[in-house]
Formats: C-alpha cells, structure tokens, sequence
C-alpha cells in the first residue's frame, strides 16, 4: 500500500471532499468547476491503493502569482504529511511554470494549517474580516521566484 500523488480531476476533488469532515457539503462539482473556469490551474491528487485521499488545487491569479485556493486531506491520512507533500508538489509546479509567488488564504479554526504554512516560509499579508476571528481568514504569500 503506497501513496501516489498525480494531476488529477473535478471528481478526484468531491471524492475527497466526501470524507474530509471540515468542508460538509459546501462545496461541488460545479462550484469548483466554476471557480476554474477558464484559468491556468493545477488539480493535485494524493492516492492511496488508487482511492483518492487528498488534494490540492489552485490557479493563476495572474502571470506572477499562483492562488492555492483549496486543499484537504482524509482524517486517517493526516499524519502521513500528505498535505505538505501537495503543497512542496503545487509549489514546484508552480517555479517551473514561470510564478514568482503563491499566495493562500486559511482561517484560524484550521490550527494545522496555519502551522504548516508558517513552518514551510509563507508570510502573512493581510486579514478579511469576516465578523468572527474563527470565520475570518488570513492571507499568506511565499515568494518562489528562482534566482
């Protein structure tokens, strides 16, 4: 039984999000395709036996910089590093398609998350007051650019 992390697809994205308890059903198909449309985008999809069990997804927001919009990973997978490992994978993509920066935005009821982005050299810069700290959410940036 091994991990494999491959492009994947709109469908590998739901299947995760089927089992990944912090989204519930917000998001779909369609809002995800939606949010896509007609942009440069990666699907990341972290597999195990074949089952999709995590992902990462994001698209440019311009020639520069790269948004990393959503990511989640099934709770028994959590201790496998399976969310950095997208996100060293996104982040490679990322320098080798010409970004200079990639820029994600998480919340304060995601602890890990904002652990891992800190620890991995994002900074934050800036905050979208949403009415509640939990509901609000933080803006982070890496610079990439190769130099």
């Amino acid at each position: 039984m091994t991990y494999q992390f491959v492009e994947g697809t709109v469908d590998d994205i739901v299947a995760v999000l089927a089992v990944v308890p912090e989204f519930g059903n917000s998001i779909t198909a369609t809002t995800i395709a939606e949010r896509l449309a007609g942009k440069r985008s990666l699907i990341l999809v972290a597999k195990y036996d074949s089952t999709p069990i995590g992902f990462k997804v994001g698209y440019a927001l311009n020639h520069d910089e790269f948004y990393s919009w959503l990511g989640g990973v099934a709770p028994q997978h959590r201790e496998m590093k399976v969310a950095s490992q997208l996100r060293q994978l996104q982040e490679s993509w990322a320098m080798r398609h010409g970004f200079k920066a990639i820029r994600v935005k998480s919340m304060n009821q995601f602890p890990n998350m904002l652990h891992m982005l800190i620890t991995s050299g994002y900074h934050i810069c800036g905050y979208e007051n949403n009415g509640a700290t939990t509901n609000s959410k933080i803006a982070f940036i890496k610079n990439i650019a190769q130099t």
